[in-house]
């Protein structure tokens, strides 16, 4: 219940840091701009963090795949061990500006949350990259093999 309250208010916390609102943060004029689909290196985590490199590809319509390497990390509890894991965000920008090839490059701040009992399932909240105009969708869809459990703040940095 306490870790669950710190988590709350950390959200607060980092949504007033990124000049985000939580009616602004939900607003309808955030534009999907594509899909990014990451494959993050097996892990440990070490109780209160951790810390996965990665490899994404950015999808979006008409154009070719563009390619990142990052790093995931955790902050807070998080233990256990966990195998190669598949995470998919669907990608929104701030405005309708048009879009760069890799804008997407960047630090990212926000939360995670996931439990694995053989096979397992997890959410990542994450705003951030280019002029923190782009939001990671609010809840990604994550498919994982091990044994781990772990909320925590997170961090992604895209180049």
């Amino acid at each position: 219940m306490i870790m669950k309250r710190l988590l709350i208010a950390a959200l607060a916390a980092a949504s007033l840091a990124l000049g985000l609102a939580p009616a602004e943060a939900a607003s309808s004029s955030r534009v999907q701009v594509g899909r990014l689909a990451c494959d993050v290196d097996p892990g440990i985590g070490f109780i209160i963090g951790s810390s996965k490199d990665m490899t994404c590809w950015f999808h979006r319509a008409n154009a070719r795949p563009e390619r990142y390497h990052g790093n995931i990390s955790k902050l807070g509890l998080d233990i256990g061990i966990t195998a190669r894991t598949h995470i998919e965000w669907l990608v929104f920008a701030a405005t309708r500006s048009r879009y760069t090839r890799h804008a997407l490059a960047g630090t990212y701040v926000g939360a995670s949350a996931e439990a694995t009992l053989g096979v397992g399932l997890g959410a990542n909240w994450l705003v951030g990259g280019f002029h923190r105009s782009y939001a990671l969708q609010p809840l990604s869809i994550q498919a994982q093999a091990g044994l781990d459990y772990s909320i925590a703040l997170a961090g992604l940095t895209l180049r």
